[in-house]
């Protein structure tokens, strides 16, 4: 029994460690990191001189160790047992010469945690495997599934961290958090607009057919900023929200724009709202829903959060341009954007 536990536990620590380490290495070699924050734990271990000895990313050198580790453990005879416990001795080592450096550092890279706690264990196993001379279960099925869990606790992390979209550190969380909603293939096109300012207008009326002509590569998200010099900016805002939660929003936005500043009144929206096809009991009722104009407050906290002074303010994915923008200027960084894809 003591054996199968053993035997089970190698196992699980070593698909843990290369898990973590498959994630550790994603962020390592893409752009910019896809699980990590670039200014977290494991950013800052990233940045000192034990990420990359003899110029190896360091999770390259966990993976192959880990999984030789947990391959050692598949084989039975006196030496696979001395290769498992020499490749985790050093592992543990090494395991044990990583935690100091994040205590020195006062940080905790919790992927990197995993693997040298998982890397500590493995080492007792592997010597209390090579001293008892255990071995694993006889026959073929039980070490084959276990060497296909350790084959996917690789392959999933890539296959997920290669699928997402790396985004740069510097850019802020509000608009990261939209560009991984959008996923990779796509631009971002974060509109922070009030639907009565005259500049958000004149820019609308210059960017709306270049989203248009560009509408398989581009998707929009609209933040709404009602400011309070325009009188009908927060129902217009309540009825730009609507037409979204209602399957309308690029023709209601298009709609409010196009619409006279004083016809957006909560009549004049429920005409507008009518024309583009809404039902109007459904329209209503999601206008004086409380989350509607909560979702309004959440999108003017996203404009300070991302130091907005003034409308138009719109991302194109990480470019800001401010105030009201000719066609030149908007059709360049788009264009930069959708090539830099």
């Amino acid at each position: 029994m003591r054996k199968d536990i053993w035997f089970w536990l190698t196992i699980v620590l070593a698909a843990a460690a290369l898990v973590a380490s498959a994630i550790l290495l994603v962020d390592y070699v893409r752009p910019a990191p896809v699980f990590c924050e670039a200014s977290g734990g494991c950013g800052r271990v990233k940045a000192t001189i034990f990420a990359r000895p003899f110029g190896v990313p360091l999770p390259a050198i966990g993976l192959i160790g880990m999984l030789g580790v947990g391959l050692a453990a598949l084989v039975p005879g006196r030496g696979a047992r001395i290769t498992q416990a020499a490749l985790a001795s050093v592992g543990g080592l090494a395991a044990l010469l990583l935690f100091g450096v994040q205590a020195w550092m006062g940080v905790l890279c919790p992927f990197c945690a995993v693997v040298d706690g998982a890397a500590v264990a493995l080492a007792v196993l592997s010597i209390v495997r090579w001293r008892k001379a255990w071995d694993p279960p006889s026959g073929r099925l039980i070490p084959s599934i276990a060497a296909l869990g350790m084959v996917a606790s690789i392959g999933v992390p890539f296959a997920i961290g290669f699928q997402l979209r790396a985004i740069p550190g510097d850019i802020p969380a509000a608009i990261a958090d939209e560009m991984r909603l959008t996923g990779r293939g796509r631009v971002t096109v974060v509109d922070f607009v009030d639907f009565e300012c005259p500049f958000c207008r004149m820019t609308h009326t210059e960017l709306a057919p270049l989203l248009a002509q560009r509408k398989d590569k581009v998707r929009v998200a609209r933040k709404h900023v009602p400011l309070r010099m325009h009188p009908h900016a927060m129902d217009a805002a309540k009825a730009g929200c609507c037409g979204e939660v209602l399957g309308k929003g690029d023709e209601m936005a298009d709609a409010l724009f196009e619409a006279q500043p004083q016809d957006l009144t909560v009549e004049g929206c429920e005409r507008i709202a009518k024309e583009q096809g809404l039902d109007l009991d459904a329209f209503r009722a999601c206008v004086n829903d409380p989350a509607t104009a909560a979702r309004i407050e959440k999108d003017k906290e996203a404009f300070r959060a991302v130091k907005g002074h003034g409308l138009p303010t719109i991302w194109i994915d990480g470019a800001k341009l401010e105030g009201a923008q000719d066609r030149e200027s908007l059709e360049s960084t788009l264009d930069a954007a959708i090539r830099a894809l």
